[in-house]
């Protein structure tokens, strides 16, 4: 297993993750009720799993590996303002959601959040896939791939916590809104 396998493996479960997200916002939108709980996990998700552990994986390591090569900087720059575009879509999903518990009737804009996180991941799952194969094949080492892939699996919190949220994408993933 190499550094971008791991990246990879992450973004195995993202799509799984999106699938729900994209199954929840319909049914926001079909009137169907979801239950806080349910779109507190999305958003847990979100936070512990995208952000803390995947983006981590590649802006603390990934992204400062391949651009000591002076090679690909530019797409490197394009995924980190995408990253910081995502923290604010889920933060507005966070702050929508506080306002429905709280009484307000914001169905709508936490279903539009929702809608747009998930078109934003499969945009932005796809350029991470062109930039990890340009990755690959122009700049990385064999040695370099594997002391990521080391450095990824030697922090156990990490590896716990991805188990725990692969288990939460479970979850989710059995629904009965999901399974409609």
């Amino acid at each position: 297993m190499s550094g971008t396998e791991t990246l990879r493996e992450d973004h195995k479960q993202i799509r799984r993750l999106e699938k729900v997200i994209i199954k929840c916002y319909t049914e926001l939108y079909a009137g169907k009720n979801i239950s806080f709980s349910d779109i507190d996990k999305i958003t847990l998700i979100i936070e512990e799993f995208l952000d803390s552990i995947h983006y981590s994986r590649e802006e603390d390591s990934y992204f400062p590996c391949v651009a000591t090569y002076d090679h690909l900087k530019q797409e490197i720059r394009g995924l980190l303002i995408e990253h910081e575009f995502s923290r604010r879509i889920a933060l507005q999903i966070k702050k929508h959601l506080k306002r429905w518990k709280e009484g307000e009737d914001a169905r709508e804009p936490v279903a539009r959040y929702l809608k747009t996180y998930s078109v934003y991941l499969m945009d932005h799952m796809n350029k991470e896939e062109d930039f990890f194969d340009k990755a690959e094949a122009e700049v990385l080492s064999k040695e370099e791939e594997l002391d990521m892939y080391e450095q990824f699996r030697s922090v156990m919190t990490i590896s716990k916590k991805m188990e725990d949220m692969i288990k939460e994408i479970e979850y989710l993933e059995n629904q009965p809104w999901v399974q409609n």
